[in-house]
């Protein structure tokens, strides 16, 4: 796995990069080599925060922990990401049986950019894929919504999750 690290206005101690590498290569039972990590430490109101995102084959598991040191957040991330994984283990591997993943697609993390307006813009490529698997991959990402662009009809479309439970789907309309 390639890992990342990133410091946002701190530097990271080569300790915690270390333990950082440690920690992550728990997960090469997982993914194989084309697993790609990022974790970015920064400090915010006195906390210490950590985001570790791994992508793999278009499928990002993500977590995000605030805590009053990096270990402590660090071990936290880790058990968020190994529960992903775990929760989602058997439509991962029936999809990546069926090659559902296999298609190469050079994906890059979100990008993100502050506007005037303090507006965070996240910038990212699409995969096609079926609401079924933008169901999957919002619920790993832990978000209530999710945009991709539908492999049957090749229109971005948004699934999200409804407060009873349910999940719904909003398909573009060619009507004026």
């Amino acid at each position: 796995m390639k890992i990342t690290i990133i410091g946002r206005q701190i530097n990271v101690a080569d300790d915690l990069k270390a333990l950082v590498d440690k920690k992550l290569s728990k997960f090469d039972k997982f993914f194989t080599d084309e697993a790609e990590a990022y974790v970015t430490f920064s400090k915010k109101r006195n906390k210490e925060n950590l985001e570790v995102t791994i992508s793999y084959s278009g499928t990002l598991f993500r977590s995000e922990t605030e805590d009053d040191t990096f270990n402590n957040a660090l071990d936290r991330c880790m058990e968020n990401i190994e529960r992903q994984i775990r929760k989602n283990k058997t439509r991962l591997e029936r999809r990546f049986r069926q090659g559902t993943f296999s298609v190469d697609v050079s994906d890059e993390l979100p990008v993100e950019e502050e506007t005037e307006f303090n507006i965070r813009v996240k910038t990212f490529s699409f995969k096609p894929m079926s609401p079924e698997e933008a169901i999957l991959q919002m619920n790993l990402l832990g978000h209530k919504f999710f945009v991709f662009v539908d492999s049957d009809s090749n229109d971005t479309c948004v699934v999200y999750k409804r407060d009873d439970g349910a999940y719904g789907l909003i398909v573009p309309s060619d009507e004026d």
